[in-house]
């Protein structure tokens, strides 16, 4: 009964409590869990738009199963990423998100382009490469997360004028999920995590 008079206060002062689920580690393993989490929220705010990361499109196929009528956009890695000319998204797979619905963006990553040419070349670092190192504080995802969210509204699949979840991860599969208020590269600082549903505890 206090614990309901609490919870009432907490409401009445304009706060809230939500559970963040925290993975012991990151990696694919947690990918199945993180999209139902993702799918929870999605429902209990009325959320539409759905962005996930997925560079084979295993987690994208996933992803498509399970947001089935939802807006969803699946961000690959750029051609290129592993290798001169290289797509890492599979051919079947590719096929498979686009027959659940889902939507395909693959593009430059805002946080690297021109600028990881720069670090590669010239060892140094720029202030998009130090805002991704920042957001790893929180996990690799986090950074993912972000960056994923700028470039589909750059593409204009995602609205900015409402909240979306971004789903990404560390390597394969996703281990990180969060609401954000969304906003185009160029006004990046717009941006608002609003939440974070899912995360790994630690980096390795």
């Amino acid at each position: 009964m206090l614990n309901e008079w609490f919870k009432g206060i907490r409401v009445l002062m304009g706060s809230i409590e939500k559970t963040i689920v925290y993975f012991s580690n990151p990696g694919e393993e947690n990918t199945e869990e993180v999209l139902m989490l993702a799918k929870k929220r999605a429902e209990e705010l009325g959320i539409r738009d759905i962005v996930v990361a997925s560079t084979r499109g295993f987690t994208g196929v996933k992803a498509s199963e399970i947001f089935k009528g939802y807006n969803l956009v699946v961000v690959t890695h750029h051609a290129g990423f592993r290798g001169p000319g290289i797509q890492e998204l599979t051919d079947e797979n590719r096929r498979k998100i686009e027959e659940n619905g889902g939507k395909i963006f693959t593009g430059t990553h805002i946080f690297a382009g021109v600028e990881r040419a720069i670090r590669n070349k010239f060892n140094t670092a720029y202030p998009a490469e130090i805002m991704a190192q920042t957001l790893r504080l929180f996990c690799e995802g986090m950074k993912v997360a972000v960056e994923i969210v700028a470039m589909a509204a750059d593409a204009g699949l995602i609205p900015v004028d409402r909240e979306v979840i971004s789903i990404a991860g560390t390597g394969r599969g996703a281990d990180t999920a969060i609401v954000v208020q969304p906003a185009n590269s160029s006004r990046i600082f717009d941006m608002v995590i609003k939440e974070i549903i899912a995360k790994p505890r630690s980096k390795q």
